[in-house]
């Protein structure tokens, strides 16, 4: 293998001359934040690429998901997974919102409709699915729910950038759609993130609430916070995307070479990928079985060993950390196939610069131990 560490993901980073001219435009507008050119213009090139009609892009994807649950100013409960990054249910918890844990489906490890709907009480407000590994949730059933309860859906998105199924971008469901351009993301802008709006006014609140709640130099109309994004992000994010489709057929390639590779080994499971969708591979995740003779534990730690960095996502469960545990909600009998999944799930290193022969030694490791 390489000297490098080979981590789980890793940001693509286009030559460092491609980068050169934006940075010169930004030093001869000396325009640095607040809604400059290159923000103005990601906005308008991300919704054309995603076909949204309306993107209001934000610092990062945590203060996207506060802004959104201000936006559509939800309080009280909000039914959400215990299977995914920390950063979903703080969200909620810094907003003031109590999270209720709903466990997920066995295939997709998204959210159960099912769970979802026994989860509702008098003080749900709204559900917070969220797309894991890129996998859309089951939205007809998600939304036939909230429809009959009166409630919201905000969809974290933070995984799903590119992601269509054959009506569109999977962004377009919900009331609100939350993105992430963290750096180990399909598609980057260092940190960054994005509220995927409705309609024109939805995004005017939104762009209200990301700027103070500012409107004007002696107006304030609203309690918001400081979520903009800055003129490098949205300059690095325009130069990624012409190159983003590159990336995610790279991913693909490395996403059938694992499948092939590791579809005869006793005991390691590749989920399939979900049919009728175009997929951006942003996770390769697999499922140790009973029968493999080591341990998900045991083949992340002779991984390690071996200088791959593969990630236990999404272990432990949200419900598992301090902040949380005491909910009713959170009660393992509450979580069962969650923790059942959390022990299992293992996902190996996919990004477009993984060479060939890292590859091909990460499922020689795995095959010589089945």
């Amino acid at each position: 293998m390489s000297n490098r560490p080979i981590t789980v993901t890793q940001p693509f980073l286009p030559p460092l001359e491609e980068f050169t001219p934006y940075l010169q435009e930004i030093w001869q507008t000396h325009r640095l934040t607040n809604a400059g050119p290159f923000h103005r213009r990601l906005e308008i090139v991300l919704a054309e690429y995603l076909g949204v009609e309306h993107i209001a892009l934000l610092a990062n994807g945590t203060l996207a998901l506060m802004t959104a649950l201000k936006a559509l100013g939800l309080s009280g409960e909000i039914i959400t997974t215990p299977f995914s990054f920390v950063a979903t249910t703080h969200a909620l918890w810094w907003s003031g919102i109590t999270p209720v844990f709903a466990d997920i489906d066995p295939n997709s490890f998204n959210l159960d409709p099912k769970a979802v709907e026994a989860a509702i009480t008098s003080r749900t407000t709204a559900i917070l699915p969220v797309h894991i590994y890129g996998r859309p949730c089951d939205v007809g059933a998600i939304q036939r729910i909230a429809d009959t309860h009166g409630l919201k859906v905000i969809y974290d998105a933070a995984h799903a950038f590119a992601v269509r199924d054959s009506g569109g971008s999977i962004t377009r469901h919900g009331d609100l759609s939350v993105l992430s351009f963290h750096a180990t993301k399909v598609f980057t802008t260092f940190e960054g993130g994005a509220i995927v709006c409705p309609d024109a006014r939805t995004k005017q609140h939104v762009d209200l609430l990301k700027n103070f709640g500012v409107a004007d130099e002696v107006t304030v109309l609203a309690t918001g916070i400081n979520g903009k994004m800055n003129e490098l992000q949205a300059a690095f994010g325009l130069l990624q995307l012409q190159h983003v489709d590159a990336a995610i057929r790279r991913r693909q390639e490395i996403d059938t070479f694992y499948r092939r590779a590791l579809e005869n080994v006793p005991g390691i499971d590749c989920p399939p990928l979900p049919p009728d969708i175009v997929w951006n591979h942003a996770y390769f995740p697999i499922l140790i079985q009973p029968d493999y003779p080591l341990s998900r534990d045991g083949v992340y730690h002779r991984l390690q060993e071996l200088g791959v960095h593969a990630r236990r996502y999404f272990y432990p469960l949200i419900s598992e950390f301090p902040m949380y545990q005491d909910l009713s909600s959170a009660a393992p009998a509450n979580l069962p196939i969650a923790h059942d999944v959390a022990k299992r799930v293992l996902c190996l290193p996919i990004y477009p610069t993984l060479e060939l022969e890292d590859i091909v030694e990460i499922v020689d490791v795995i095959a010589e131990i089945g």
